[in-house]
């Protein structure tokens, strides 16, 4: 078991005074489990896996990661645990001087000494696999780049090509397709979840597409107000389930359109 949650709610402020982001959530994942998070903006889909990657800390209710409960844990247990999930947000925190081979070998960071990480630093300790992992996003070009060079979404398939070199058993994903064209969705879908699948990890992603969700993704949770609507299989998810997701959404605006309705993943052709 990856992750249990059982009545969790987490506030928007800490100390427990702001208005629920989490409310009373349940929900597990397995280990190796491809998990879709769908809903409006601000239904809490940040929040979740913020939470789930320990670092946002409920108010109240159960969290437990890998069997553990990360807040009973010392901090460098806890440190530890994290160290086995890796998060990949919506806006990667690259340092804008930074080179992008850098910037993607600082995800062994956990795995290096301090004096590995200042060498890093001046000599890039393995390009090789920085290469390797840029090249699977279709960003080997990009190596030696400095990252403020980057278009927003070059920069965030730099993020998740350190995805790529960590050792984590667990990926949490924000919005990953948010800045990229269809191709290179396609592309960058097929690399996480291919990779997910070689690992048996477990892959968490957040999604404003709401087709490429319930086309790509065996379970589809729908979150709405901090509270799950529904946690079903793709095929029983109905589009009434969908518009009620979605209803009454700022601008009264549908669900996103989806970028590859009709064209399915070339996962071979990806990696």
């Amino acid at each position: 078991m990856t992750y249990r949650l059982e009545q969790l709610t987490v506030r928007h402020l800490a100390g427990g005074h702001g208005a629920p982001a989490l409310q009373a959530i349940d929900l597990v994942v397995a280990q190796g489990e491809q998990v879709a998070i769908i809903g409006p903006s601000g239904a809490g889909k940040t929040t979740l896996l913020a939470t789930l990657s320990c670092t946002r800390t409920p108010d109240s209710g159960v969290l437990q990661v890998f069997g553990q409960d990360p807040w009973a844990l010392s901090e460098g247990a806890r440190h530890r645990l994290r160290a086995r999930q890796c998060l990949a947000p919506q806006t990667p925190p690259l340092p804008p001087r930074q080179r992008v081979v850098t910037a993607v070998l600082a995800a062994r960071l956990p795995q290096w000494t301090l004096w590995q990480a200042l060498v890093s630093l001046v000599k890039p300790a393995d390009p090789q696999a920085a290469f390797d992992a840029l090249q699977r996003f279709g960003l080997g070009d990009k190596l030696y780049a400095r990252v403020d060079r980057l278009s927003g979404g070059e920069r965030q398939r730099c993020g998740l090509a350190r995805l790529l070199l960590s050792n984590a058993t667990a990926f949490l994903v924000d919005e990953p397709l948010s800045a990229l064209d269809p191709t290179l969705s396609q592309l960058t879908l097929a690399t996480l979840q291919q990779e997910a699948r070689a690992r048996n990890a477990t892959l968490v992603c957040s999604l404003h597409q709401v087709d490429i969700a319930r086309t790509h993704f065996p379970r589809i949770v729908g979150l709405r107000a901090g509270r799950i609507v529904f946690d079903l299989p793709r095929e029983q998810v109905s589009d009434a389930q969908i518009a009620a997701l979605y209803q009454n959404e700022a601008l009264s605006s549908p669900p996103p359109p989806a970028l590859l309705a009709d064209a399915p993943l070339a996962v071979g052709a990806c990696l």
